[in-house]
């Protein structure tokens, strides 16, 4: 079981966060993000994760230090994080500091292929520390990260 539970039987945690612009999401560039709402994609996961056991802290904000506060705050009661920084992504080495500080495994995320976006996007100072990326799948990204982080929880339990 995860050292960091408090207790064998309550649902291991997994942190949210959303950071700057993601709040607009079903308004802000439809054709690019798609049309669900921030609202839709984390009631959705919140279900999908209470089905299998888990529960989900999301957090939204457009503050860098939020993000870290809320990093390091969760460092004793989460077992994973699940990361779409936005465009900190590209430019937080505070993020990047705080989730190397907390060692809770996570995935970085994002709604659109940054890859095939503007050059400055292509780099990442989430990528080479997380257990994975993934990207471009629209809203799906966040259901494909929730069930790779939910798979790496629970092998994790049966080790």
């Amino acid at each position: 079981m995860n050292s960091r539970i408090a207790h064998p039987d309550m649902p291991q945690t997994i942190l949210l966060v959303n950071g700057p612009n993601l709040n607009l999401l079903g308004e802000r560039e439809p054709e690019l993000y798609g049309s669900q709402t921030l609202a839709e994609i984390v009631s959705n996961l919140q279900h999908n994760a209470a089905t299998r056991g888990f529960k989900i802290n999301a957090l939204q904000t457009n503050s860098e230090s939020e993000i870290v506060n809320s990093i390091q705050d969760c460092r004793h009661s989460t077992a994973f994080i699940l990361m779409n920084a936005g465009a900190y992504t590209h430019t937080s080495i505070a993020i990047r500091d705080a989730l190397l500080a907390v060692s809770i495994p996570f995935i970085e995320i994002h709604l659109s292929n940054v890859f095939s976006r503007d050059h400055f996007r292509h780099r990442s100072y989430l990528s080479d520390i997380a257990i994975g990326l993934i990207s471009g799948f629209g809203p799906y990204s966040y259901t494909l990260a929730l069930e790779a982080a939910m798979q790496h929880l629970e092998s994790r339990e049966e080790s």
